[in-house]
């Protein structure tokens, strides 16, 4: 009896336990810490919990099924922008209750079609108030292509946002549409030397027009160039870095020695040039069927095309003969504003001449 005893008072024992164990282990798993620096502004590209999941584990938070299961029990947070405070609940809560810490405070930042890395991280640095040192650190950690990995477009991005959750967000954005376009234009998934090269492409283009309908005209010039073993000879391809907003002169063409120089060498640039917009990398990847080797600039900032070398000489003419007659009109117009002014200079002179004869005039006769 007292043997049986025993056993029925180990068994109780061991169900109480056990039963501790599972009540306590919740508890427990409660404090466990979410993150110590994970930024507590991010953005959520999707509803699909994997998509979140890996959002999350981007920014820093440590995810497991257990908080999986819990983002999925209640309410899978959707699209959108989020701010939470990781003190606020325990973990369980913290992911449980995501779904509904949604913010609106948001702003708008433009990446503009031609900007440099550097420029991109300037601005955002600028006007979201981020450390620029860390913003370049982090763009380098994700950079595939350099400075044609963002694309160019406008970015709505929480203004509380930090250096990571905002370099994430557009890093992903950008992701997803190159992404799309693999899909939409190639047959299988090209390699990254196979994008890297459309990229570099694409940015020359981008340096050299804004012009979204001669996009297709400018590709064409340049596989038909590099298709006959020319040198692509381009001003947009020595405009790189910090030489971005330089302007090329013959000096900068003989002394740049880079392989960025396309009037030395033959090639592609080593690396893209700049951010792009997706109808220019579209015109990269289709250029318009043509036998243009050359193209100058015309006065309305769009682009003459020519087949031949003579053809190019007439089109460079006639735009040096507009140059002229610009600088031309430039210079009449400033003498005859230089004319006025000294027209209306003498108007005040002798109009303080003629004043001062009336004063004058008036303490005579008050004089006699």
């Amino acid at each position: 009896m007292k043997h049986f005893i025993s056993a029925k008072y180990r068994c109780f024992v061991l169900f109480v336990e056990i039963f501790i164990v599972i009540f306590l282990l919740p508890v427990f798993y409660n404090y466990i810490p979410v993150s110590k620096d994970a930024s507590t502004t991010f953005h959520i590209n999707s509803s699909n919990i994997d998509d979140v999941v890996s959002t999350l584990e981007k920014i820093g938070y440590s995810v497991t099924f257990i908080d999986k299961l819990m983002l999925k029990l209640v309410q899978v947070p959707e699209k959108g922008w989020y701010h939470v405070d990781r003190n606020e609940y325990g973990r369980l809560l913290f992911f449980e209750n995501m779904y509904n810490k949604k913010t609106d405070h948001t702003m708008d930042i433009v990446v503009y079609a031609g900007e440099t890395s550097e420029e991109i991280v300037t601005r955002l640095a600028n006007d979201m108030k981020l450390d620029r040192k860390k913003l370049e650190e982090l763009y380098k950690t994700f950079s595939r292509f350099g400075a044609s990995d963002i694309f160019a477009q406008r970015y709505t991005i929480a203004r509380d946002a930090n250096e990571k959750s905002t370099l994430v967000h557009l890093f992903s954005l950008s992701n997803a549409m190159l992404l799309k376009f693999e899909m939409e234009n190639f047959t299988q998934k090209p390699d990254s030397s196979t994008l890297k090269v459309l990229l570099t492409i694409a940015s020359i283009m981008q340096k050299e027009s804004n012009a979204a309908k001669e996009m297709p005209f400018i590709s064409s010039v340049i596989y038909n160039r590099l298709d006959k073993g020319m040198r692509l000879q381009m001003d947009g391809t020595l405009n790189y870095g910090k030489n971005s907003r330089t302007i090329v002169t013959p000096e900068r063409i003989k002394t740049d020695t880079s392989y960025y120089n396309t009037y030395k060498h033959k090639g592609l640039p080593p690396a893209p040039l700049c951010s792009i917009t997706l109808d220019t990398l579209h015109a990269a990847m289709h250029p318009a069927k043509s036998d243009y080797l050359y193209f100058m600039l015309k006065p309305d900032g769009t682009h003459t095309f020519a087949s031949s070398y003579e053809k190019h000489l007439k089109n460079i003419k006639a735009f040096r003969l507009y140059q002229k007659e610009k600088k031309r009109q430039e210079a009449i117009e400033k003498i005859a504003q230089e004319e006025k002014k000294e027209a209306e200079e003498r108007k005040k002179i002798e109009k303080i001449k003629e004043e001062e004869k009336i004063v004058k005039d008036q303490n005579t006769s008050k004089i006699l």
